[in-house]
């Protein structure tokens, strides 16, 4: 199997896989950039989110820099991560162990949706390829509220990122705060 890690961009944005026990992709998911839009079926949002989440992309793009990263096994995306400072992820003040801090970069999501895929380091490739870039930015911290028991999570799970050198910033029973000071 090869994998292959490429930044996030307007162009391959469609290719971010499915979460097949979720109503959408992240390619639609607005979640964290656009805290009020949770009202209508995922069908009826679709079309306006993805134009949303493009104008988003386009917007940190320009003002931060790339801010994320597709995984593809022979030429198959099966992998997705966001990431940004919090200020353009505004749903990080809503959780019980935020906000993400002023000098960290927040990783939104780091998934592999197909279970087939996980537990065979492609999850740990993709957040090293994240460090690697913030590292090269010259970026002070990175942050994630990572789930705690469970990989079906968006962000995926705190043990992830724990066996990567972050440690527990703010514990919470569900989503504590993890950060990786760099």
């Amino acid at each position: 199997m090869r994998i292959e890690i490429v930044n996030l961009t307007e162009e391959n944005l469609v290719d971010a896989p499915e979460w097949p026990t979720y109503p959408f992709s992240c390619k639609y998911c607005t979640y964290w950039e656009y805290p009020e839009e949770n009202a209508g079926s995922a069908a009826e949002k679709k079309a306006v989110m993805i134009q949303r989440k493009l104008a988003w992309l386009k917007r940190v793009n320009s003002e931060w820099g790339n801010c994320g990263k597709i995984a593809y096994s022979d030429g198959q995306p099966i992998g997705y991560a966001q990431y940004a400072p919090a200020r353009y992820l505004p749903r990080s003040a809503d959780y019980d162990s935020g906000p993400a801090s002023e000098d960290a970069v927040l990783i939104s999501c780091l998934f592999i949706p197909n279970r087939a895929f996980r537990g065979i380091g492609i999850g740990s490739r993709l957040l090293l390829s994240i460090v690697d870039d913030l590292r090269q930015r010259r970026e002070k911290a990175i942050e994630t509220f990572a789930r705690k028991g469970s990989a079906d999570n968006p962000s995926g799970p705190v043990e992830l990122y724990l066996t990567q050198g972050f440690a527990i910033f703010r514990d919470d029973k569900e989503f504590p705060l993890a950060r990786l000071n760099l």
